[in-house]
């Protein structure tokens, strides 16, 4: 597959992404620009644009890069940021958001991106890609900023839904293990399950369950479970992956991004304190510039919805054009590395196992 102005067809090994154009914040220009820069990066990369016809040619004529790269679908309606996930569904087939995903569905794209409303998105995504068989709640991973050698850390849920149970949790610890596999590289990802303590008597009686049935899957799922992990070790080296309930999730990337904003603050105006407070900061400005890219959280923009029949990144909706470009090129390395179906291998697995531990079960009792 591969984007042409008007159709689909192309170099063979291209991979094609389908792109919300309309989701941002700042509008479609600033997702045209977005995959400019992913084009001029990655030469296999192309392009179906959803939203405004004429309004986007326009856009995308005026970047050269994109010339021959680039598909369009015209959608006439748009998912704004206060529409309610139900009334999209009921009513949204004309969106850029709902004709980005069916892109997806119909193969037309490996994976899809949109920078719109996340509950919209995760409602139409469940809809129109399904469930993957044995998955109960879909769940949004992240990348997290680490001390490990990789970089970063996965932390799944972020949000998709505030409950899971323990069987749920098992599921995202599995997804979660199979995102490190193929998006961080790790051959076999250490697994945390976030707890107010790293003892095994604390916790709710869920985390309890589903420390167990973690620690029980672990070789089968070629992970290697550490335990209960606290707060302070999601940007830590003791795990790769940090599995937990969306409620908590959400509030934990919420809290660090708020932190992050006020240290960047804070060392802002430490360095405008005094005349040599300044002229420390030009002596320091190689080490500054490094660090600011080290934590730039526009270098990992991008939620993987897991559980689902498709690849889907939601990009924050105030993402700049780096922002979006690196939640393309996440989907584009998902994609390329057949992500989707080894997921779907994964959780057919382990629903396998689960079936044959169940009946294991049913005849000890009799």
């Amino acid at each position: 597959m591969t984007a042409q102005p008007d159709q689909t067809g192309g170099p063979a090994g291209q991979i094609i992404i389908s792109v919300d154009a309309m989701g941002g914040d700042a509008g479609p220009s600033v997702v045209v620009a977005g995959i400019s820069k992913s084009a001029k990066k990655n030469p296999d990369i192309g392009f179906i644009l959803h939203g405004p016809e004429e309004q986007l040619r326009k856009l995308v004529s005026k970047r050269r890069v994109l010339d021959g790269r680039v598909a369009f679908r015209d959608c006439p309606d748009v998912v704004t940021m206060e529409d309610k996930p139900s009334q999209v569904v009921r009513s949204g087939k004309q969106t850029s958001m709902w004709s980005a995903l069916d892109s997806v569905r119909d193969g037309e794209a490996h994976g899809a991106v949109s920078c719109g409303n996340t509950g919209a998105l995760m409602a139409l995504s469940m809809m129109r890609l399904r469930k993957l068989p044995g998955v109960n709640r879909p769940a949004i991973a992240i990348l997290w900023p680490s001390l490990n050698p990789q970089g970063f850390n996965v932390m799944l849920d972020v949000g998709a839904d505030v409950r899971a149970d323990a069987k749920d949790l098992l599921q995202f610890a599995l997804m979660g293990a199979s995102y490190a596999r193929n998006g961080l590289g790790l051959v076999r990802p250490r697994i945390g399950l976030l707890n107010v303590g790293t003892e095994e008597h604390k916790g709710r009686a869920e985390l309890k369950e589903a420390h167990a049935l973690i620690s029980d899957f672990a070789e089968q799922g070629k992970f290697d479970f550490v335990g209960f992990v606290e707060g302070s070790d999601i940007p830590g080296t003791k795990a790769d992956v940090v599995v937990t309930d969306g409620f908590t999730g959400n509030v934990a990337i919420k809290t660090g991004e708020g932190t992050a904003n006020m240290i960047r603050d804070l060392l802002r105006e430490a360095f405008r304190y005094s005349p040599l407070s300044r002229l420390a900061s030009i002596l320091a400005i190689t080490s500054l510039q490094r660090l600011k890219k080290r934590v730039d959280p526009r270098r990992v923009n991008g939620g993987v919805f897991l559980g689902l029949n498709g690849i889907v990144v939601k990009s924050h909706g105030g993402a700049d054009p780096t922002g979006v470009s690196a939640a393309l090129k996440l989907a584009f390395t998902l994609a390329k590395s057949g992500f989707a179906e080894k997921l779907a291998a994964r959780v057919a697995s382990t629903s396998e196992l689960d079936q044959d531990a169940a009946h294991a079960a049913s005849q000890a009792e009799r």
